[in-house]
């Protein structure tokens, strides 16, 4: 058994809708699809994660009904998708396996920031993952030249725990843990 699905193994998913005071963070659903689409397909999303997805092979490949996989929430504002928030295990391979199993990662429609919706959003998961795994620390990778990310993992409470190269630019490695 890995260990992501022991540690969430405790912790019922998929979980009741998260509410905050903006957003619903839920599992996915079939009437996110064409949002999911555009949030793949976008060249601004894509800058710092590999660039964006031919919409052409999203629309042939993406199931017309998600796959339930745990930890992937849909971030919804009044009542349309605007992101999706990923708790997801990360390998022995991964840079400084031994800070943490679990990986905090995210992605928002371009129309969608500079309102604290990620910073909200993120919030949340990290609370939900905290209050069913107390102790449990959570890492967040982003490149350097990502300032918003850069941003928002302060914001969140993460500390600066390693930096390395990869994938042609310089990257960061924070390290958070629940209170």
């Amino acid at each position: 058994m890995d260990l992501l699905k022991s540690e969430l193994q405790s912790v019922a998913w998929p979980p009741d809708p998260i509410k905050t005071e903006r957003l619903v963070l839920r599992e996915p659903e079939a009437r996110d699809r064409p949002a999911l689409i555009e949030l793949l397909a976008s060249p601004e999303v894509g800058t710092y994660v590999g660039g964006a997805r031919p919409r052409d092979l999203l629309e042939e490949n993406l199931p017309q009904v998600p796959a339930r996989r745990t930890g992937l929430f849909v971030v919804e504002l009044d009542g349309a998708m605007i992101g999706t928030v990923t708790l997801d295990q990360r390998g022995a391979d991964e840079v400084r396996p031994e800070l943490a199993e679990v990986e905090l990662g995210y992605l928002f429609l371009p129309s969608s920031w500079g309102n604290g919706f990620a910073t909200e959003a993120c919030a949340a998961a990290l609370g939900w993952f905290a209050a069913g795994r107390p102790g449990v620390p959570v890492v967040l990778t982003t490149q350097i030249a990502n300032t918003a990310s850069m941003r928002l993992a302060t914001k969140l409470g993460f500390t600066e725990a390693d930096r390395y190269e990869a994938w042609g630019a310089e990257q960061w490695l924070g390290l958070w843990r629940p209170r």
